[in-house]
């Protein structure tokens, strides 16, 4: 028999026996253990227990032990699981005891009279709650001397019988707001003693508030609602269970809280992730407080000391009780909400989950059903807003008004204090205007509509024509799709409402909502004051970025070229010019008349194919002094297209044409027998997508030919709901904001229509578009219109964007919440509002969904011939160039600054800020790497003996049986995925203040981060800032002078550069080889494994000899100059 199956054996028989007993030891120690351990603690915890668990299974159905073994080993698994599970192990919270579990709820309802603290008459008041060894606070009140939070703070109690002993201590602070601590406003001291045992016993007392100093100007009080209760939520008296229904009642228990918690969590995940607290485990300080009164009547329970005086009957059920011990009693607070024990940033940054009334939510109602809505199934991520349209199609018979025997009629629309005009028609009897007019329906001021038509005159007043007056009690509803409602003619009245000879107008008036085809287009009444000129710029349009391609100049050679200076051989180099780019090659190794180049030049073009290429060779007389020696002229409508990774065209011969000679002369000299050459291969790349977006947070993956793409794998939807509490823009011309909102997804952009002088506008549009890869992005921003009457040259000002990641997106669920607008300043960041959204992503095909993350992200052109690195940033910003200008011409145009904020175009651009964002990414991912290093430097320096001992009969199972090591590492990554399944993201992510290190910047940051390039500071900061950055170039030469210092010692362990040192490591490699020949594999393992794992008696602080060896040989930083 060899060692190694004895070896086998032996551990068989080990393991048989030492189940029974040590983990079984292991088991009952973990759960009387009483240290506190946070997340992370827990969850390494519960690898720790996994990692022995999970190869034990494989082993028991790898194993070749007895059947008697293997049935001891399953009794003990099944009794193991029954232990479990009557501890409470699978229990959804990990800080409450496994008997008696207890819970004490601290309301902080209000406070009032409060001392200002903040040296301008008023506090920002937060309270701060602290029971046995556990912290945690409410929100904080901005500039509020009268605060109201209704919040419930929840802390665990263990045994409810241990709640006598101890004191509720509550403080009010004043929030300084600049990471300092913050002010103190006073504190009460509350015993235990006095605490409910039952939420209907507890009712709200007022405790005035005492000082903790006798120098100390402290006034006001605070209503407080405190109750202890068993963790379910029932009596105390209820809860004991009989000894026969223990086990029954503990499960139900269980999945009473698991639902509760799930159902929370649910119906207002926003409400639990607003009003959570953080709670810190605090260490035990050895400075007494002085003493201050400590209240004890607080409820009327047994073993509590009565009220001084019962409530009067005659009060009604919410008046406040006046009592002798400066405590009054108002009505029941709101519904409690559990609390989620989580650190959480400035909650002024947060998401804000909504539920408006939108068709898509009652999709599955029973009043959905019944109502019959049509809009609801094609227009359900938006509010219904019904609006009046009026439509002024045309005139005929219309009467002479003036005395030159001329009519230029217009129409006046007028609905109560609303009034629209359409443009005047001069000379005209039988004018057409084909203009439509959108009335809100919640602002009508009147039952009837009058529509007047009138003469324009330049010098006296306009002439009346005619009117008509309409009813809106027998306006028709039109809902699409329907077909248009037909115009009608009516008879024009006089003053005195008498039909007469005056003329007939068609018109069309009905009832409908946003989804009406003549929305866009019409004049709307919340844009009464624009004038026809302008009018354009605010109203909602769609728009199509331009189909970009990339253009490959591959420059080969020129002939006979022919310099101004016969006697001297030419330094050529090849400039090409396309649109507004221009490349230039380098000069090539030998001067020549027929040089040789060789290089590869890339530009980006759109559709139509109009520009013209100019291809260029230059004789480089001196620096700064180029001559011209020839010129090609190249049109792109007659470049080839090349589709996919097809054969590159042939290269072809160009003519040079002298440069005093233009294109047309040089056509027309057929004449002529010599002329230089230049060699080139162009084509236009059709199968590569153009970037024009960063690939981060790209929206659009597709090739450029439309032959190329992949058919759509789903449908987004967006809803522009409404947004609130947005800064007045125009506030210095005693105005507000004219806000509207622009979405961009792949090469579709839409824009809503502008609402003036709004600050908390309602748009209410939604808009579609079809997806071909989930890992995109959709980018919304809010702007400020600056082009409503007449703006000029100005800008449209951000108010702010915000990034949606479909990948991050539940199929089709409906997302509706508040997304703070958040504005990087040079002042800092800056909350400009709220922007309400409602987003909806339908699979159409989920085999092709799940498909697509095992496809390459880019097309195959992308990783078949790469584009240099080099040009892909350069290449970027001229794509994005090329749209901010197509998309400026359009009508209305979107405008420059508006394109250039959504695709950050100047995201490249170096900052110290978002170096320092990008620095904590990698830190973070490090932290987690780090933490398993500390884990495992615990588990060999023994800390906790019981799960080393674990750990060391885990790595004898893999070493004897390898099969399982594989297994077992998936499953265990099954497993830790099931487990965060629980703590997944309930709402998509949005722009974070705190990653984006936004929050904190410094003032110096941001003035370098919105510096133009070039800089335009004065030198003094331009000196400082290049030492700051020599300073930072000084610590990250020394980061990777280190690292080639280890590359290079690792070089010379057979370098023979030490001969002593490469002579030790190549003879210590001799034995060991011969060694591990002439031993088994696993012998080595369990050798090598238990030395690494031993005991820290058998331990030296002292580095090890291998760390020695290799520290002590040369690398080349001796021979750095």
């Amino acid at each position: 028999m060899t060692s190694s199956s004895c070896l086998l054996s032996l551990f068989a028989e080990f393991y048989s026996s030492l189940t029974h007993h040590l983990f079984l030891f292991y088991v009952f120690t973990l759960f009387e253990t009483k240290k506190q351990r946070d997340e992370d603690d827990n969850l390494f915890h519960l690898s720790s227990s996994s990692l022995f668990i999970i190869p034990s299974f494989f082993y028991l159905l790898k194993s070749p032990l007895p059947p008697s073994v293997l049935r001891r080993t399953f009794s003990f698994s099944l009794s193991l699981f029954t232990v479990l599970k009557n501890s409470n192990f699978f229990s959804l919270k990990k800080n409450y005891k496994f008997s008696d579990m207890s819970k004490l709820v601290v309301e902080i309802v209000d406070a009032s009279d409060l001392m200002p603290k903040d040296g301008q008459g008023s506090a920002s008041p937060f309270v701060e709650v602290e029971f046995d060894e556990q912290r945690q606070r409410t929100q904080t009140r901005l500039k509020d001397l009268n605060p109201q939070w209704n919040e419930k703070l929840v802390f665990n109690v263990g045994d409810f019988r241990r709640l006598t002993n101890k004191t509720i201590d509550v403080t009010v602070y004043d929030d300084r707001r600049d990471n300092q601590p913050g002010k103190f406003l006073g504190r009460v001291k509350i015993s235990g003693a006095s605490v409910p045992l039952s939420e209907s016993e507890a009712d709200v007392q007022r405790y005035p508030l005492d000082k903790r100093g006798l120098f100390s100007h402290i006034k006001g009080d605070i209503a407080l609602r405190i109750f202890a209760a068993p963790i379910d939520g029932s009596d105390f008296a209820s809860s004991i269970p009989q000894p026969g229904e223990f086990a029954e009642k503990e499960t139900k228990e269980e999945k009473k809280f698991e639902t509760q918690e799930f159902q929370n969590q649910a119906q207002n995940p926003f409400q639990q992730f607003e009003q959570e607290s953080y709670v810190e485990t605090m260490k035990p300080t050895k400075k007494k407080e002085k003493d201050s009164r400590t209240f004890h009547s607080i409820g009327a329970h047994a073993g509590a000391p009565p009220p001084h005086q019962s409530k009067p009957s005659h009060l009604p059920p919410n008046q406040p009780e006046f009592r002798s011990d400066f405590m009054r009693a108002p009505g029941p607070p709101p519904a409690a909400v559990l609390q989620m024990q989580v650190p959480r940033q400035n909650p002024e940054f947060q998401l804000i989950e909504t539920s408006p009334p939108l068709a898509a939510r009652r999709r599955q109602s029973y009043y959905y059903r019944s109502s019959g809505d049509k809009t609801s199934s094609t227009y359900d991520l938006v509010e219904q807003m019904h609006y009046l349209y009026v439509s002024v199609v045309k005139a005929r018979d219309l009467p002479v008004m003036d005395v030159s025997g001329s009519l230029d009629p217009y129409v006046e629309v007028k609905l109560g204090n609303y009034k629209g005009l359409t443009k005047h028609l001069e000379k005209n009897q039988n004018p057409s205007w084909k203009q439509i007019f959108a009335f809100s329906k919640e602002r009508l001021q009147s039952n009837l509509l009058e529509v007047t038509v009138k003469d324009k005159d330049l010098l006296t007043k306009d002439d009346f024509v005619g009117r008509v007056h309409i009813d809106l009690t027998e306006v028709p509803l039109r809902v699409p799709p329907d077909s248009p409602l037909a115009p009608q003619w009516y008879r024009l009245e006089d003053k005195k409402g008498m039909k007469t000879n005056r003329g007939e107008i068609m018109l069309a008036v009905w009832m409908g909502t946003q989804a009406d085809e003549s929305f866009p287009d019409a004049w709307h009444s919340d844009a009464h004051r624009v004038s026809h000129s302008n009018l354009s710029n605010t109203r909602s349009k769609v728009y199509f970025s331009p189909k970009l391609y990339y253009l490959r100049i591959h420059v080969i050679e020129a002939q006979d070229l022919v310099p101004s200076d016969k006697g001297r051989v030419p330094d050529a180099i090849v400039k090409i010019q396309a649109g507004n780019q221009m490349r230039a090659t380098r000069t090539p190794q030998m001067r020549t008349m027929n040089p040789q180049w060789q290089e590869e030049l890339m530009f980006v073009v759109s559709e139509p194919f109009e520009d013209m290429v100019i291809v260029s060779v230059d004789d480089r007389i001196g620096p700064g002094k180029d001559e011209i020696l020839g010129r090609a002229f190249i049109h792109l409508r007659d470049v080839p297209v090349r589709q996919e990774t097809g054969k590159m065209p042939d290269p072809r011969w160009f003519n040079l044409q002298r440069h005093s000679m233009s294109m047309e002369e040089e056509t027309e000299k057929k004449k002529e027998k010599f002329s230089s050459k230049i060699l080139l291969r162009v084509c236009i790349e059709a199968g590569y997508h153009v970037l024009d977006e960063s690939t981060h947070f790209s929206s659009d993956l597709q090739p450029s030919s439309k032959h190329l793409r992949k058919p759509s794998i789903g449908l987004l939807e967006l809803g522009i709901l409404s947004a609130r509490n947005l800064m007045p823009m125009k506030g210095k011309d005693g105005r507000m904001t004219d806000p509207y909102c622009v979405a961009k997804y792949g090469n579709k952009w839409v824009r809503t229509r502008t609402l003036l002088d709004a600050l908390a506008p309602r748009w209410n549009e939604q808009y579609t578009w079809e997806v071909h890869d989930p890992c995109t992005v959709i980018t919304i921003g809010v702007f400020d219109n600056g082009h409503v009457n007449d703006g000029g040259d100005s800008r449209d000002q951000r108010i702010g964007k915000i990034r949606v990641r479909l990948s991050t997106l539940e199929t089709d669920r409906v997302y509706t919440h508040y997304y703070p607008l958040l504005v990087l300043t040079p002042g800092g960041l800056k909350k400009n509002g709220e922007l309400q959204i409602a987003l909806r992503y339908t699979c159409i095909s989920f085999v092709n969904m799940m498909a697509q993350y095992g496809r390459p992200l880019l097309p195959k052109m992308h990783y078949v011939q790469p584009i240099p690195v080099r040009h892909i940033d350069l290449l970027r910003h001229q794509a994005m160039q090329i749209v901010a200008t197509r998309l400026s011409r359009s009508e209305p145009p979107l405008r420059r600054e508006v394109v250039e904020y959504m695709l950050d175009v100047d995201y490249h651009m170096f900052s110290l800020r978002r170096s320092k964002a990008n620095f904590s990414r990698i830190m973070s991912l490090l932290s987690s790497v780090t933490l398993v290093c500390k884990w495992f430097n615990d588990i060999c320096t023994w800390r906790n003996p019981i799960t080393t001992c674990l750990v060391h009969v885990l790595f004898l199972i893999l070493v004897c049986y390898p099969e399982l090591i594989l297994p077992t590492i998936f499953l265990y990554l099954f497993v830790i995925g099931m487990w965060n399944y629980r703590y997944r993201p309930r709402h998509p992510p949005h722009m974070d203040a705190r990653v984006s290190q936004a929050d904190n910047a410094h003032p110096d940051e941001l003035d370098e981060e919105f510096d133009s390039f070039p800089t335009s500071r004065p030198a003094d900061i331009v000196r400082m800032r290049y030492d700051r950055l020599r300073s930072v170039g000084g610590r990250v030469q020394t980061v990777v002078g280190d690292l080639a210092t280890q590359g290079e010692r690792i070089q010379a362990l057979l370098s023979w550069r030490d001969p002593r040192g490469t002579a030790l490591f190549i003879v210590f490699s001799l034995i060991w080889a011969v060694f591990i020949y002439i031993t088994p594999f696993q012998v080595i393992a369990v050798l090598v494994g238990l030395f690494m794992l031993r005991h820290p008696r058998f331990r030296s602080r002292l580095p090890s000899v291998p760390a020695n060896f290799f520290k002590r040989l040369p690398a080349k930083s001796d021979m750095l100059l």
